[in-house]
């Protein structure tokens, strides 16, 4: 199997970093992800239609905490 990264053959047996081939490209990876240069399909959504917690009644807002 390659890196997904950078092509380079991947060890897999005890290779912690796999699918990638060492730390560098697993975080390089991560990045691009933080970066959203990659993206899961989907169906776009309204601005208007996402809620913010900071529009809810403190009440609704914690209800889904636990509450010890």
């Amino acid at each position: 199997m390659k890196c997904p990264t950078c092509n380079k053959p991947v060890e897999w047996q005890d290779n912690s970093f796999r699918p990638f081939c060492s730390e560098r490209c697993k975080l390089i990876d991560l990045g691009r992800w933080v970066s959203e240069e990659y993206r899961v399909p989907g169906k776009p959504v309204a601005p208007d239609a996402v809620e913010d917690d900071e529009d809810q009644p403190a009440s609704e807002a914690t209800s889904s905490e636990f509450k010890l």
